[in-house]
């Protein structure tokens, strides 16, 4: 962690996939710190802010974020649920700020499941289009939105290694998160998809 010994892992673990790529649990922590080329905002189909990480997000960013967010408004309108756009990431120390609209949880009878993979995937790929070798997600959808977080993590993890193996430009991937309970729930997601044959083969390293 900042201001830590720097023989302390900032880390709970670590998952080691082919050709050097990497993803990252970490937490408690706040994600407008990361220094990743990019963070992932849990944003609304509206992009003009909100509470929670999107609030967050744009406060420590300032207001050229807001800006952006409202020119691509007013190209596309409202960013449907599963997809993404990216903007500058103003005074963040993240160069960019990648926008994805996580599913509203209804049950799970709703598509949910797919829709939140696709804002994984959907984010991964964008950051892969800029150049960028790094990002860094929050869990998506499982605030305000209501997705449980025992359900999302699951589909957050296996969307991220899946679509992280395929792209040629990003390497590392960073769950931040915010407290204890929804770090382990990350960690035991990624655990029980390292015994099964679903996502790409990958080992796992524990922090300390």
């Amino acid at each position: 962690m900042i201001g830590l010994d720097k023989n302390v892992h900032d880390f709970a673990i670590r998952l080691l996939l082919a050709h050097g790529k990497t993803i990252e649990f970490y937490g408690p922590a706040d994600i407008t710190r990361e220094t990743t080329g990019a963070i992932v905002n849990a944003a609304n189909s509206s992009l003009l802010g909100g509470g929670g990480v999107d609030g967050a997000i744009h406060k420590a960013g300032g207001p050229a974020i807001l800006a952006e967010c409202r020119q691509i408004v007013n190209r596309i309108g409202r960013l449907p649920a599963g997809k993404a756009v990216i903007t500058t990431g103003g005074r963040l120390r993240a160069k960019y700020v990648i926008h994805t609209v996580g599913p509203v949880y209804h049950g799970g009878n709703r598509d949910e499941a797919k829709t939140l993979a696709s804002c994984h995937r959907e984010s991964i790929r964008l950051a892969d289009q800029h150049g960028l070798d790094s990002l860094a997600f929050p869990a998506i959808s499982t605030g305000a939105f209501g997705y449980p977080v025992s359900d999302a993590a699951p589909i957050a993890v296996s969307s991220a290694i899946t679509e992280l193996s395929s792209v040629p430009h990003v390497l590392k991937v960073r769950f931040v998160l915010f407290d204890i309970p929804t770090l382990r729930a990350y960690v035991r997601a990624a655990e029980k998809l390292s015994h099964s044959n679903t996502v790409p083969p990958f080992q796992i390293e524990k922090g300390s």
